[in-house]
């Protein structure tokens, strides 16, 4: 299972890139409060990017494939609807985005809840 792996390792350079954005960047254009949410985006990318990554060396120490390729997909789909659209809404001002953020965060918990799963059913 290596697509969590290139897709965890892609996902934390573009972390780093948007932390380097936001923190350079952004400082100028918008409010702290603005800096806090796009700052909280980047951890929740970054931490799921790792556990994408720490999902691919799982499958190789004998969990089952199958769930922890689900849980890598809820991660992915996390990091688009919870870090996505926090990005969006510091980047753009657009409001309607901000319902999309929750359903990002279940995605996380549906994913962490996977791997315990993978891990119990060993």
């Amino acid at each position: 299972m290596r697509w969590p792996i290139v897709a965890g390792a892609v996902l934390g350079l573009l972390a780093v890139m948007a932390g380097a954005f936001g923190a350079h960047g952004l400082r100028q254009v918008v409010d702290s409060r603005g800096l806090e949410v796009f700052q909280t985006a980047v951890t929740y990318q970054m931490y799921h990017a790792i556990g994408l990554i720490l999902l691919g060396i799982l499958s190789a120490v004998g969990l089952r494939r199958r769930i922890l390729s689900m849980a890598a997909g809820f991660f992915l789909a996390g990091i688009v609807l919870f870090s996505g659209s926090l990005y969006l809404l510091v980047l753009t001002d657009i409001r309607w985005v901000g319902p999309v953020t929750p359903l990002g965060g279940l995605c996380f918990m549906v994913g962490w809840v996977l791997v315990a799963v993978a891990a119990l059913r060993r």
